[in-house]
């Protein structure tokens, strides 16, 4: 046998390891999701695929960074590395570890925002739950663009991040949830239905949002909001006072607790004690319920409401009639609490 013979030979035996050795090079685990050894990265949402390259380096997930460039680019795989937490295997090759960004979905997380919570307690809590900067989501709801661009009046966005449940893929900025929040709050409003009352009612949008939020600090039972709400807009339009109480526990730094004469004294234009109409803004993040119980409110002559101690109310018309109210449930608490 001559020695092309022999090579001819040699090539025919070895050249299917050689193509089998190419298929499991860009082949992708089949038993990916069963591997224990993972190295958990956040990509954020704009970032350069060399910086992702150079992330996956620090973390010893790849040996050079420019390779992983380059294998990404000749894949035409550059603009489908998606934002997101991943956990990552570790010990795939270029090729597999390219083609793991395209195939595997970023982790989600859910987030529970509750109704009337303050935004300093929705920012703690969105900053706790997706490892956002807490710094940063401070300076974005101050932030006077945004402001402008939604048309927020005031300091800063209380009562435009609407509370609910949400499930956000991980990687998310800052930027992207504040916005996201806000637009939440302004699809509310987006309707007909809710224009055309807004108008009837002769309240913008921030001053449902107020009125909404100082429902959401009375309100324990959903089925009173739209009364407590008729309640306030009477007052309204009759030029009383609202008296509302969740307005002065905004203002205390060390609530919420039991209100004293004292407290109804504090001078701010917060204080509906003191001051006629609303006030300049929303006083927590009220949620959907509140707003359209505002917007939708009941129709009653009630012009008063006391607390009867188990989360429900007692509405009254007059005066007379409230004071009994009061009476009745002083007298219950003098004999619950002992004051």
């Amino acid at each position: 046998m001559s020695g092309k013979q022999k090579a001819i030979l040699v090539i025919f035996f070895l050249l299917p390891l050689f193509i089998y050795d190419i298929i499991k090079y860009f082949s992708f685990p089949e038993d990916l999701g069963m591997q224990k050894d993972v190295v958990e990265i956040n990509i954020p949402k704009g970032i350069t695929l060399r910086a992702v390259a150079d992330t996956l380096e620090a973390n010893g997930l790849v040996k050079d960074a420019s390779m992983f460039v380059f294998w990404v680019k000749s894949l035409g795989m550059e603009r489908q590395i998606p934002s997101g937490r991943f956990k990552i295997p570790k010990g795939l090759n270029y090729v597999q570890l390219a083609t793991y960004f395209t195939r595997t979905k970023p982790e989600f997380v859910s987030v529970t925002l509750i109704e009337g919570w303050s935004t300093k307690r929705i920012l703690d809590q969105l900053s706790r739950s997706l490892h956002l900067r807490r710094t940063i989501l401070d300076s974005l709801c101050r932030d006077t663009t945004i402001l402008a661009k939604y048309g927020i009046p005031g300091k800063d966005v209380t009562g435009y991040l609407l509370p609910d449940t949400y499930v956000f893929a991980t990687g998310i900025d800052e930027k992207q949830v504040i916005t996201f929040l806000i637009e939440q709050t302004l699809n509310l409003f987006r309707p007909d239905s809710v224009r055309k009352r807004m108008q009837e009612l002769k309240l913008n949008r921030h001053q449902i949002l107020t009125l909404a939020s100082i429902v959401e600090g009375e309100a324990v039972l959903d089925k009173e909001r739209p009364l407590i709400a008729s309640v306030y807009l009477n007052r309204l339009r009759r030029g009383m006072r609202l008296q509302a109480d969740p307005t002065i526990q905004f203002l205390l730094p060390n609530g919420p607790r039991r209100l004293t004469y004292r407290d109804l004294q504090i001078d701010s234009p917060y204080n509906t004690y003191r001051h006629s109409g609303l006030p300049p803004g929303p006083i927590n993040n009220p949620g959907k319920a509140s707003v359209m119980a505002t917007l939708f409110a009941a129709e009653t002559n009630y012009l008063y409401f006391v607390a009867r101690g188990d989360g429900s109310h007692v509405f009254t018309r007059t005066a007379r009639e409230h004071a009994k109210a009061k009476r009745q449930f002083n007298k219950l608490r003098r004999k619950v609490y002992g004051y």
